[in-house]
């Protein structure tokens, strides 16, 4: 692919559109409020509800807001598969984390839009409630951006900061902003309150793949001080190209799709003021909705001619592996760090990319390494907070494949030796099962029993596990 189609949405899916089954155009008109999510779950894979399975991405051409302002483009299910996923940067699943590794050690610093020669931006009225934004349930605080990536600058250390929130639309101008607490933008938010000022925001719907991917990656990979632009134009092979905003003093990403313009402000509003829940989480749960969130001011919105805003369903395979690529060069980066001889990791989309965390482990080259195995994959459950499951297994396990995983959980796990339990330890209080009325062991809520299922063969036995595979007939002739 090439380094365009790395950073524009649109050249991306143009590189799908000759590949078979992996993107759907939908025609016909569809309901912002409901039609699109209900249309597309049976595409949207665990954890949403069944029946449901990984599907294609889904343009819907025409979805009608509430307002009744005219129908727009929306965009589902680009992310859907980690095997598209990673297709849209010109590699494997297997190799994606290594490459964003290497694009954080390695960061191409954005530039300044190219003399006129980025995408026309057409102003659009300050009307969010004019834009096709989905509301997936009925229970839902309202509709909700769940792809939409704040860009914003610390003003006491001038880092800009790109990643993705959850935001829901509280009127025509007027977003709700739930940011998760310690990271940068909460950061860059506090800084300019002590100051008196509010937070200058661009937020993007509709962005390149090497860009969303850079938001969407851990702080324990992209520590503060590192600009997650810097990181995108190094995964996408060129600069990610910038322009100024219309209505604050703010950057944006010439090529997204649209991008709200306005303020971080220091009120605070309740994010479902009708009801307890907020919209479904990633994990396949309902979403309690926060009692009170900073709000952003929306002063003006630009888009693309023929916009498309693009969204996920909240829990699926979508959300999941925008988080579980990040999540994936994290620990791999740790391990090497601590020179274990992890081949590969996959961030499994049933624990929503973060949860159950799978380790490929190199051959055993002694006793010792069963021990060393063992270490390093507690030491992930120990330093990442959201990891709550390890599966180690060898590498002649398809880590892709979820039978794979469960052969080598059925004959090479005994449950009284091979699973290691770190109880009472620090974890994510979205998972319902981390609580106290759960389990009486937890401290808190909040905290959760860890479990590593050592799944690699014991270095003395190794010759008791061997993998046929099957014998090839001669070649006629030979």
């Amino acid at each position: 692919m090439t380094a365009r189609r790395l950073a524009d949405l649109r050249t991306a899916l143009a590189g799908l559109d000759p590949m078979p089954g992996e993107l759907v155009r939908e025609r016909a008109e569809v309901p912002a409020r409901f039609g699109v999510s209900a249309r597309y779950a049976k595409w949207a894979g665990t954890p949403a509800p069944p029946p449901t399975g990984p599907g294609p991405a889904v343009l819907f051409e025409r979805v009608a807001p509430e307002s009744g302002a005219p129908a727009r483009a929306v965009l589902i299910g680009l992310y859907g598969t980690r095997r598209r996923a990673a297709a849209l940067l010109g590699t494997t699943p297997g190799l994606l984390p290594q490459r964003i590794v290497d694009a954080v050690g390695s960061p191409v610093p954005p530039i300044s839009g190219r003399g006129g020669r980025e995408p026309v931006r057409v102003p659009l009225a300050p009307d969010l409630t004019a834009l096709p934004v989905p509301v997936l349930t009925d229970e839902d605080a309202g509709p909700y951006l769940t792809l939409g990536s704040v860009l914003a600058t610390d003003p006491d250390t001038g880092v800009r900061n790109l990643s993705v929130h959850r935001m829901c639309v509280q009127g025509p101008d007027r977003l709700s902003l739930w940011m998760v607490p310690g990271r940068d933008l909460e950061a860059a938010h506090q800084a300019a309150r002590r100051r008196g000022e509010n937070l200058p925001v661009a937020i993007h719907l509709g962005l390149g793949p090497a860009v969303l991917l850079s938001s969407c990656c851990p702080a324990s990979l992209v520590p503060g001080g590192v600009d997650e632009l810097g990181v995108a134009g190094a995964l996408g092979g060129a600069p990610v190209e910038l322009t100024d905003c219309r209505t604050v003093a703010a950057e944006c990403i010439a090529h997204a799709e649209y991008v709200i313009e306005g303020e971080l402000l220091a009120d605070t509003a309740p994010e479902n003021p009708r009801g307890p829940y907020a919209t479904p989480e990633f994990l396949g749960y309902r979403g309690r909705a926060h009692p009170a969130l900073p709000t952003v001011r929306v002063t003006g919105i630009t888009a693309r001619e023929g916009a498309i805003l693009q969204t996920v369903s909240g829990p699926g395979h979508e959300q999941s592996v925008l988080l579980g690529f990040g999540m994936e060069a994290a620990v791999l980066a740790r391990l090497r760090e601590l020179d274990a001889p992890v081949k590969g990791v996959h961030c499994h989309t049933a624990g929503g990319g973060q949860l159950m965390v799978v380790l490929q482990w190199r051959t055993k080259r002694s006793a010792a390494d069963d021990e060393v195995v063992r270490k390093a994959a507690e030491s992930v459950l120990e330093e990442f907070r959201m990891a709550k499951l390890a599966v180690s297994v060898d590498e002649d396990v398809d880590i892709e494949s979820d039978a794979d995983l469960w052969w080598a959980m059925t004959t090479r796990l005994q449950a009284d030796r091979d699973v290691a339990v770190l109880s009472d330890r620090p974890g994510f209080p979205l998972d319902p099962s981390q609580s106290t009325a759960y389990s009486p062991h937890l401290s808190a809520d909040g905290r959760t029993a860890k479990a590593h299922f050592d799944c690699t063969v014991p270095h003395a036995l190794r010759a008791r596990f061997h993998r046929p595979r099957f014998t090839e007939p001669p070649v006629q002739g030979s």
